[in-house]
This record gives C-alpha cells, structure tokens and sequence, in this order.
C-alpha cells in the first residue's frame, strides 16, 4: 500500500510539472486575413512547446477569429516575451 501511495504521488507530481512547464510556452506567428488583405505578427501562449503540436494549436484558434495562420517563427519560455511585446503590439497575448 505504502508502495502504491508513493508512485500515485510521483506520477501526480510529475503530471504537475508537464503542466506547470506548458504554462511557459509561447510563439511567435505572422497570419494574415483576405478580403481586404490584412497581415499580423503576434505572440501566443501555447500548450505545448513542441513548434508543430503549436502550430495546429495556433491555426486553430487564429481561424476562430478568421486569420489564417502563415508561419509559426518560433517556440520559447517567458524570458522571450519582453523583447517581442513590442512588435506584436495588440497582437500580443491576444489569442
């Protein structure tokens, strides 16, 4: 029993810290949207820090607003954020 208890609190921790990590990963996108052309760079927190599992996390959720995803430039943790806030401007964190 003491043996169960103690991998039940191992997988719980490690589940807990996948999760706490994935917290800390965003992407930086450029999208674009037709009719009249209009085109964005914006910086997105992503669930998973892998660039092709975010790349179909950010199509996604970009089509659900009508822009349609161009090109996913990078993935990266929290220390990347200042420097990108700038340029994305109102795209920043917004989806």
């Amino acid at each position: 029993m003491k043996q169960m208890l103690s991998s039940l609190t191992f997988a719980v921790l490690i589940s807990l810290g996948s999760a706490a990590s994935a917290a800390d990963c965003y992407a930086d996108y450029k999208a674009k949207k037709d009719n009249p052309l209009r085109l964005h760079y914006g910086v997105i927190q992503v669930s998973n820090c892998d660039k092709g599992q975010a790349q179909a996390e950010i199509a996604r959720r970009l089509s659900a607003s009508g822009w349609t995803l161009l090109e996913v430039q990078s993935v990266f943790g929290p220390e990347g954020l200042d420097q990108r806030k700038g340029n994305a401007g109102q795209f920043y964190l917004r989806f």
